[in-house]
């Protein structure tokens, strides 16, 4: 198993497919990076060298990337909540950002909420 920049990488996946477990890379900056180390994307991460993997290392320090990355975002996060911008109160309220709807979509952002009935008690006879 491959370890690159703290992240351990399947072996048995493409390289492709395996340098996007790396936080901040996708599949056009893998193979941008792919085409520059002159490494096949075809590859199985198992079957790379020491050597592939060591240039892989040296190209991917070029890049802001996985804990660089993250506190970047929750930076750029927090200073929209510090300036009490309409995106940042919607991050402080775990609410959708991007202008999507809450009324009927949204369960992942604002949890699953109970279901409440027409209110109407049915009668019981005794």
């Amino acid at each position: 198993m491959a370890r690159i920049v703290g992240v351990n990488l399947p072996d048995k996946k493409r390289v492709e497919i395996g340098l996007t477990y790396i936080y901040g890379i996708g599949r056009s900056l893998s193979n941008k990076i792919l085409a520059e180390a002159k490494i096949s994307p075809d590859l199985r991460i198992s079957d790379l060298t020491d050597q592939d993997i060591a240039q892989l290392k040296l190209l991917l320090d070029q890049y802001t990337i996985e804990g660089d990355l993250r506190r970047q975002v929750s930076i750029n996060v927090r200073r929209l909540q510090d300036i009490n911008s309409y995106r940042g109160t919607r991050h402080k309220n775990r609410l959708p950002v991007r202008g999507q709807r809450t009324k009927t979509n949204a369960r992942t952002k604002r949890g699953k909420k109970r279901t409440v009935g027409s209110g109407k008690k049915t009668e019981t006879k005794t």
